[in-house]
C-alpha cells in the first residue's frame, strides 16, 4: 500500500466488516438491531469471503478486488435492486420501511466499486525505482553527442 487513500479504503473495508459482523451476531442471537440481514448463512459466508478479500487488497492483488466486487454486488446489489430500484420502476415509489438497510446496501456497493477502482488505478501507475531515478530521469546527465562523433554501431564477433 503506497498512499493514504489505500490505507483509508482498507480501513473502511475493515470497519464495514466489523459492522456486518455485529449485524450477523445480533441476528443469530435474536437481539433487536436496526438492520436485519437478508440471509444469516450467506451473511456469515460473506464475512469470511470479505475477510480474505481484505487481506488480498492489502497485498494489492486484483483478484481480491474482483472477488470483493462480485460478492458484494451479488449480495447487496440484489437487496438494493429489490428495495430501491424495483419500486421506482413499478411506480410505487420508494418507501422508508427498509430505508437504512437500503442505505447500507448502497454504501456496500459503492465501497466495492471504489476498492476495484483503487486497485486498477494502482496497477496502472509506473513503478518507481528510487535507486536509479535520480540518474535516468534527470536530463542533466544525458550524454551529448558531438557532431564529429562516430554514430556507427560496429559489431564484433
Amino acid at each position: 500500500m503506497k498512499s493514504f487513500a489505500n490505507y483509508m479504503i482498507v480501513m473502511l473495508m475493515g470497519l464495514f466488516w466489523i459492522f456486518r459482523l455485529v449485524v450477523a451476531v445480533t441476528a443469530t442471537t435474536g437481539s433487536n438491531f436496526i438492520i436485519k440481514p437478508m440471509d444469516n448463512i450467506i451473511e456469515i459466508a460473506l464475512l469470511f469471503i470479505s475477510l480474505i478479500c481484505i487481506v488480498l487488497v492489502i497485498k494489492r492483488k486484483i483478484f481480491g478486488g474482483i472477488l470483493y466486487l462480485v460478492s458484494f454486488l451479488a449480495y447487496f446489489g440484489v437487496d438494493l435492486f429489490n428495495n430501491a430500484i424495483k419500486p421506482l420502476i413499478s411506480g410505487n415509489g420508494f418507501t422508508m420501511a427498509n430505508g437504512f438497510t437500503t442505505f447500507i446496501s448502497l454504501l456496500a456497493v459503492i465501497l466495492s466499486i471504489v476498492v476495484m477502482i483503487d486497485l486498477l488505478s494502482d496497477k496502472a501507475k509506473k513503478p518507481v525505482n528510487k535507486q536509479t531515478e535520480w540518474f535516468y530521469d534527470n536530463k542533466d546527465f544525458d550524454r551529448q553527442l558531438d557532431d564529429r562523433a562516430d554514430k556507427n554501431n560496429y559489431r564484433t564477433l
